[in-house]
């Protein structure tokens, strides 16, 4: 018998007390009242959507800042709060979950586009065990179930209210964290193994100060689409590229070219590439770059755009509650100029890397992806409760 079905054989045999949020806690907004340039020279530490997005964990080590007033009165996290994204373009994405599991003294300012859990006992459930919980796929249900719109969707507070939850013992939630933060650990172990390769990429294209650089207007056609995500159809007949790494399909299409596909906004900036050479449709926020100069390999500049875009849009993008990019910042793009068989060579190295890093069927990404997997099945399997039965 493992100790975690020890720990539950002694402490709850019959099951444990289910809770409502509405129960447990008050929902709380975040930041109201901020223009764009108050984030240009901040002061304080801002939560980002995108940072509420993608971690388990919040991350507070973080540059984003805001300006805040000396006497300005805003609501800022605390040590066990649960933060939810609110908004997205599909339900399944909205209300995505992220806990302060950190004890700071520095004041964190949250994003106008999220939103905040406070317990109204902290004591109850341990910050490490809400960080899996509300990841979970009965949690996720409940909390896509909460969400309205058409084109976008938005979490209804009143509505999450009702989400309902296990509270098991305390120590029962610290043996699930620690069998839980283990998968996570290795999960991360993996990660840390693609940026290594991702680093050597990025050494590739850092070059001597007698290479010239030309603007990317000058050498490509640059535009965005006119769909929307909710005009995807399962077994569309062309390539429809979102806001997403994922790729949808439509039966209609907008271009036929050879282009490079990247996210105009949302949590993906800077992030999500794709390559394509034939007939797409285009999200009306994602962009297209064909390049129309015969001196440019268009898979070289493909690469040069994934290893370096990110760090270029955090320099000049406009930054308030999501990173967004506009046609000037793309326009005056700078881009290397190399002899083409100097831009061949490099495609050469950067696509065996690319079947590395990136290939879905082998690779750091297969093994990345199958601890992700196993992870899930442990979380769904460990966080699923008998409801202890009032008397």
């Amino acid at each position: 018998m493992s100790k975690l079905e020890e720990l539950i054989n002694k402490l709850c045999p019959n099951g444990v007390e289910f809770k409502t949020l509405g129960e447990l806690g008050k929902f709380y907004g975040g930041l109201t009242g901020k223009s764009k340039e108050d984030f240009n020279k901040g002061n304080a530490k801002f939560i980002t959507y995108k940072n509420v997005y993608e971690n388990l964990s919040l991350k507070i080590d973080v540059e984003d800042r805001v300006n805040i007033g000396e006497n300005e009165k805003q609501r800022t996290l605390e040590y066990g709060d649960i933060i939810f994204t609110g908004s997205s373009e599909t339900s399944d994405e909205c209300g995505i979950s992220s806990v302060l599991t950190q004890k700071t003294e520095e004041k964190l300012y949250l994003n106008s586009f999220c939103f905040f859990l406070r317990l109204n006992d902290k004591n109850l459930l341990n910050p490490d065990f809400t960080k899996h919980l509300f990841r979970s796929s009965n949690l996720r249900y409940q909390i896509g179930k909460t969400a309205s719109g058409v084109t976008r969707f938005n979490v209804s507070k009143k509505a999450m209210e009702k989400v309902c939850i296990p509270v098991p013992p305390l120590e029962v939630q610290c043996e699930i964290v620690r069998i839980l933060d283990n998968f996570t650990l290795l999960s991360a172990e993996l990660s840390a193994r693609q940026k290594q390769y991702e680093y050597y990429s990025k050494e590739l294209f850092n070059f001597n100060d007698d290479v010239e650089f030309i603007s990317l207007e000058s050498i490509a056609d640059i535009g965005t689409g006119s769909s929307n995500t909710n005009e995807a159809v399962e077994d569309g007949q062309y390539p429809f590229y979102v806001r997403s790494q994922q790729v949808y399909y439509k039966n209609n299409y907008e271009y036929d070219d050879n282009s490079i596909i990247t996210s105009g906004d949302g949590v993906g900036v800077g992030k999500i590439f794709h390559y394509t050479d034939g007939k797409y449709a285009l999200h009306q926020r994602a962009y297209r770059i064909n390049i129309t100069n015969n001196k440019v390999n268009s898979k070289y500049f493909y690469y040069y755009m994934k290893s370096t875009f990110y760090d270029y849009i955090q320099k000049n993008a406009f930054n308030s509650s999501v990173t967004s990019i506009r046609r000037p910042m793309l326009n005056k793009y700078p881009v290397p100029i190399l002899s083409l068989e100097k831009q061949n060579k490099i495609v050469n190295i950067l696509e065996k890397f690319e079947k590395l890093c990136n290939d879905l069927s082998e690779g750091l990404p297969a093994e990345i992806e199958a601890r992700k997997k196993q992870y899930e099945y442990y979380r769904d399997k460990l966080l699923t409760f008998k409801e202890l039965k009032a008397n």
